[in-house]
């Protein structure tokens, strides 16, 4: 990599941990329909569109409905979250986020978000974050979700920055998938056994810089 130019940012388990009032609202509807839905399920939902998720929670259930009545539980699952959400503060924001966010900025690196959430203005508005970032791409960006490489090929291009420069920040694996099929260069945050991908992988962004992303990339 010649240049660092960009770095895209999931918003969940990146810059902050949301996964918690997913998980909450997912618990509840399950519990509606009459099933447990326990934390081990609930980490086959990471990176996956709500769709999706909610499809993988029927099948843990053993439960099948026509689409719109899918539709009418996923409208229900997102205004509980959003009623979680509601409630967020600036201290949830994920250690070393937001001085890295600043710290890129600094150095004249563009930021952008990449998330699947179609929450994410609001999330950011709640831990005053909206202003960090040169572009928000999100779930109303893109209509194919994670793995496939939309969401930060979208994020690039509202930047005006070619793929080959971005770096992507991210603690799923169907996110570090739609990075690579991207063409960038990857982050991952947390497991290393899950991440295996991803170009470099570290359990959280506590004293990362940018000195360290150059280190890394340019002058590996």
């Amino acid at each position: 990599m010649e240049q660092i130019k960009a770095c895209i940012f999931d918003l969940d388990g990146v810059v902050v941990d949301t996964a918690k009032y997913h998980y909450l609202a997912w618990k509840r509807l399950a519990q509606e329909l009459g099933f447990e839905f326990t934390e081990q399920h609930n980490e086959r939902l990471k990176g996956v569109s709500r769709m999706r998720s909610l499809e993988i929670l029927l099948e843990v259930g053993g439960l099948t409905f026509p689409v719109n009545k899918m539709e009418e539980m996923a409208a229900k699952k997102n205004a509980w979250y959003v009623e979680y959400i509601q409630k967020m503060t600036p201290e949830e924001i994920l250690p070393g986020a937001k001085e890295l966010l600043e710290k890129l900025r600094t150095n004249g690196v563009k930021t952008a978000l990449g998330s699947a959430s179609k929450n994410s203005p609001l999330i950011l508005e709640r831990i005053g974050l909206k202003n960090h970032f040169d572009a928000i791409c999100d779930g109303n960006s893109v209509t194919v979700a994670k793995p496939a490489p939309d969401i930060f090929l979208a994020a690039a291009k509202a930047l005006n920055i070619s793929a080959e420069y971005c770096i992507v920040f991210e603690d799923a694996e169907a996110g570090i998938e739609a990075a690579i099929n991207a063409g960038m260069q990857t982050v991952g945050i947390g497991n290393p056994q899950i991440l295996s991908r991803a170009n470099v992988v570290v359990p959280n962004l506590i004293g990362f810089t940018y000195n360290k992303l150059v280190e890394l990339f340019i002058n590996k």
